[in-house]
């Protein structure tokens, strides 16, 4: 277990924040979480766990202790000739679990390649992309009871899996730690191509459909739209898409005839945040320390010092111009500590 006080959390927030926490403590197991919950002079401050730090913006230190989870490993658990059943330790890198799934001929997680984060923060975030999310994989939710330390089991039902929402971001929000998660990939060849012309990309290419290629071809998309937090510190998308009834939509699209979207069911619709952004003129704009991604309205980012502050300073008036616009409301995807 590493302990280490006044850290500093810049290798642990993606938008590049030079913040501090009294204390970061890094375990291992089960056993070691269970020990630095029961341990009361360490929880005394508050605390606050974090994966990769992609879905954060510290607005300044942090002044109690930051847990993270080296939890590691990989382990089949279930298997057929059908699908495959994988139990992963939520300290791993997200991407470091795609890939091995696909070397592993697996089918499933390839559409959610190169998004950032740890395994565990899948499971609270329901990440997605691409025609995938997480909640389409996820069989069950290992955890540990912050308040008495006891493991708990939870069911993807019981999940309460949502756009970006899980039972973990609301009414059990702080209650519970994930530990290991387990998917269900396919052996089978099954492959989502249509959302957001991945197939026309590799045909574009004259790529086969195969697991490598569309893992492939979904990192240089990415890569081409989103910039390297190493190189300008963001944290990918900034706004979730909004969900707006038919009504609504129906009415906008009278207006706005060339308004992408995507159907949800009969009666939602939802809309790209990064199309309303673009249409209030909000691309490529800076205003102070942060500014709006050149390529990519969606991704917000810090232009070389900016403080939290300045970038929710940024993020409220494109909230405010995007409703004054269009009468939609957009919500962070990003949480503000």
């Amino acid at each position: 277990m590493k302990e280490i006080k006044d850290y500093s959390l810049l290798p642990h927030n993606t938008f590049g924040m030079d913040v501090k926490a009294s204390l970061f403590v890094e375990y291992e197991s089960v056993e070691e979480l269970r020990s630095v919950l029961s341990d009361k002079k360490r929880m005394a401050g508050g605390w606050l766990h974090i994966g990769g730090g992609s879905n954060l913006l510290f607005k300044g230190d942090y002044a109690g202790t930051i847990l993270h989870s080296a939890v590691r490993g990989y382990e089949v658990v279930a298997e057929n000739e059908r699908e495959i059943e994988v139990r992963a330790g939520a300290g791993e890198v997200w991407d470091d679990f795609v890939a091995y799934t696909v070397r592993n001929g697996w089918y499933g997680a390839e559409n959610l390649s190169l998004i950032p984060g740890e395994v565990g923060a899948s499971a609270v975030q329901n990440i997605g992309a691409y025609g995938v999310e997480a909640k389409d994989l996820i069989v069950s939710v290992e955890t540990l009871e912050v308040e008495t330390g006891r493991e708990r089991l939870f069911t993807r039902e019981e999940c309460r899996y949502a756009y970006r929402e899980s039972i973990f971001k609301k009414e059990l929000k702080g209650k519970y730690i994930v530990t290991h998660v387990t998917y269900r990939l396919s052996r089978q060849p099954v492959f989502h191509l249509e959302y957001g012309n991945v197939r026309g990309e590799l045909e574009k290419q004259g790529r086969e459909v195969t697991l490598e290629n569309v893992r492939e071809v979904i990192i240089a998309v990415r890569e081409a739209k989103l910039p390297d937090p190493r190189v300008q510190g963001n944290a990918g998308s900034f706004f979730m898409n909004p969900i707006v009834p038919r009504k609504q939509f129906d009415m906008l699209q009278q207006q706005y005839p060339d308004m992408p979207h995507y159907e949800v069911d009969g009666s939602r619709v939802k809309i790209p945040a990064a199309w309303m952004i673009d249409r209030c003129g909000w691309k490529g704009k800076q205003i102070g320390r942060a500014g709006v991604h050149s390529r990519q309205a969606l991704v917000l980012v810090n232009c070389g010092g900016a403080t939290g502050d300045e970038v929710i300073s940024l993020a409220m008036q494109i909230q405010q111009s995007v409703f004054q616009k269009f009468g939609v409301a957009i919500s962070p995807e990003v949480n503000f500590i």
